[in-house]
């Protein structure tokens, strides 16, 4: 394997993790070559985009951090490997057929954001602060949430477009294997303790051992009182 620093062990995104000390890469010289290959490339930083003009990368940078939440270093160059994608034309192999193709709804999508971004501030996306770029894509989701069209486009298509490629980047990377404790390409090496609870001799206890459905249902809840509120306000 090349050599890797030792700062750039067992890394994670924010350096937040449920899994300390565990690296998934320490395992790479038991997959097989072409796969070890595809995965150590996800680390190669990306410098020039294909796809994305510098105009789009300036917005489309902080829109996925937004969705992914990532706020801090070390982050997963989400927008590079997106636009690596949409440069090979590796699409999901279809769309929406209210959309238009793919990179062509980034695009379009892409410029909306600035549109909006100078409409409520008089500034492009890319000089609002985090929190005005955040009620910019908020409107968004709110507008995907009620089923209502964004610039002539179904909002909920639009933002299915952003989540799919923002996560599909996301935890094709390493280091979000090691947040969540991914053990990696199973070939050749494959598993033996399948069952519930049971650990590879690699794999190591989860910290934080809490299930996250109970919160993520309590911002699904206070997410649809706001909407009540909101409406109520509005009659």
């Amino acid at each position: 394997m090349p050599y890797r620093a030792p700062n750039q062990r067992a890394v994670t995104p924010q350096n937040r993790g449920r899994f300390p000390g565990y690296d998934v890469l320490d395992e790479v010289e038991r997959w097989d070559d072409v796969t070890a290959g595809a995965v150590l490339e996800r680390l190669t930083p990306i410098t020039d985009l294909s796809f994305f003009s510098k105009e789009e990368d300036a917005i489309a940078t902080p829109l996925c951090d937004l969705l992914l939440a990532q706020d801090g270093e070390p982050k997963i160059p989400v927008v590079g490997l997106i636009d690596v994608r949409l440069a090979l034309g590796e699409g999901d192999g279809w769309h929406y057929d209210d959309m238009p193709p793919d990179p062509q709804a980034w695009r379009e999508s892409l410029q909306h954001l600035d549109d909006d971004a100078l409409t409520v501030f008089r500034l492009k996306f890319a000089a609002l602060s985090r929190d005005q770029q955040a009620s910019i894509v908020q409107a968004v989701q709110d507008k995907s949430s009620s089923s209502e069209s964004w610039h002539d486009k179904p909002a909920q298509q639009v933002w299915s477009l952003w989540t799919r490629y923002a996560c599909a980047a996301f935890y094709s990377h390493p280091w979000a294997w090691n947040e969540i404790g991914f053990g990696g390409p199973a070939y050749p090496r494959g598993y033996k303790n399948r069952h519930v609870g049971g650990r590879e001799a690699f794999e190591v206890a989860d910290h934080a051992d809490r299930d996250p459905v109970p919160f993520a249902s309590r911002v699904e809840e206070a997410r649809r009182n706001h909407a009540k509120l909101v409406e109520s306000g509005n009659r």
